[in-house]
């Protein structure tokens, strides 16, 4: 018993030191950009020697790695989660709830965005496949599932779109086709138009671009739903 209660102990110490590695890292990004990642400097805020945060993540690398990975997932857990919970709603209230989480997801989160989304980190080699093909593969799906609820009325007004499946990236394709094998090209492209107007917004918020420009960037987000659904030819939420 007292060897478990040593090991359960240590794994406990082990996960706390992690995990305030992590805080820390971001932290110092909000401070100095990505480059401000180093784990000299996150052991030097904690007050540990270089050698033993080393125990911990071998390289800066595998650090960001880890950081990337959980922001992305806990990042598709949350526009999942937002996704799910309207399931049977009208398709203006599904956008709507998406969109809100995704938004709320980032600015509670700005360093992550920036990580999983803007700012390289200088000199990192993500692993083959990318930090977070998992979490990256359940938000385009999310995406590609906003565009499927919207593509009943929006058929009409891009169904004579010329794009073809060759115009897309092949694993792009590999991960929608299967599970929306009936959406056309079309709904495709329509699904990534829909993420570059809502992405490109938000982005403009958090890099602090609207400041200087509107004291109601939620208004002007909520406006641009708004135009979203109407431009999809969605009948507006009750």
């Amino acid at each position: 018993m007292a060897g478990t209660g040593t090991r359960n102990r240590r794994e406990r110490l082990r996960a706390e030191t992690t995990a305030e590695i992590k805080q820390v890292a971001l932290a110092l990004m909000a401070e100095g950009g990505p480059d401000a990642i180093t784990l000299r400097a996150i052991a030097r805020e904690m007050g540990m020697t270089a050698n033993a945060i080393y125990g911990y993540f071998a390289t800066r690398d595998a650090l960001v790695t880890t950081l990337i990975r959980d922001l992305y997932t806990a990042l598709a857990d949350t526009v999942g989660a937002a996704w799910d919970a309207t399931a049977g709603e009208d398709p203006a209230t599904r956008i709507r709830a998406w969109a809100g989480a995704f938004r709320d997801w980032t600015l509670a989160n700005p360093e992550g965005f920036r990580l999983v989304y803007g700012d390289p980190v200088p000199g990192y080699q993500p692993p083959e496949g990318g930090p977070a093909p998992d979490a990256a593969q359940r938000v385009c799906l999310v995406l590609t599932a906003v565009a499927d609820a919207a593509w009943p009325h929006a058929r009409r007004l891009y169904g004579d779109s010329e794009f073809q499946w060759s115009d897309f990236d092949p694993g792009l394709l590999a991960k929608v086709r299967p599970a929306f094998p009936d959406l056309p090209p079309a709904a495709v492209a329509l699904a990534l138009s829909i993420w570059g107007r809502l992405h490109g917004l938000v982005s403009l918020e958090i890099y602090g671009h609207l400041n200087t420009q509107t004291t109601s960037p939620e208004k002007l987000f909520q406006e641009e739903l708004t135009h979203l659904v109407r431009t999809l030819g969605i009948p507006p939420a009750a």
